[in-house]
């Protein structure tokens, strides 16, 4: 209908825009990630702010994998700063966390711009 049914508090949210959201398989929380360098994971019922990822760059994409804790995050800075930057300064990469920890477990390098979509197999393979 259109209708909002509840806001997050304001305080625990973004600071800037929201770039990417999903949700859990279980439909239990779900992931925003944002221009402001973090994802956060969210109680969908309650809209309960529940785990912070902050990161050195924008996140512009987000993903949770189906049968592990584990989270991923890909960005990037903006377009403007691409032509200028070497590939191999780390500000391409997806970096993994552990969903319950928010401990970073592992990454991938060697993008030549920013990640803006990522996804886990829904068999989770």
């Amino acid at each position: 209908t259109g209708k909002l049914l509840k806001e997050s508090d304001k305080e625990s949210g973004h600071k800037k825009t929201i770039t990417s959201l999903t949700k859990a398989a279980d439909g239990s929380h779900f992931l925003s990630g944002s221009l402001d360098k973090s994802a956060k994971l969210w109680d969908t019922r309650t809209l309960t702010l529940i785990k912070t990822y902050s990161t050195e760059r924008p996140v512009n994409a987000v993903a949770m994998s189906p049968l592990l804790d584990h989270v991923v995050l890909g960005g990037g800075q903006d377009a403007s700063a691409v032509t200028t930057t070497d590939h191999r300064a780390g500000k391409f990469e997806a970096k993994f966390y552990d969903k319950i920890l928010q401990e970073e477990i592992g990454g991938v390098k060697g993008h030549f711009g920013p990640i803006n979509a990522l996804a886990f197999n829904p068999d989770g393979k």
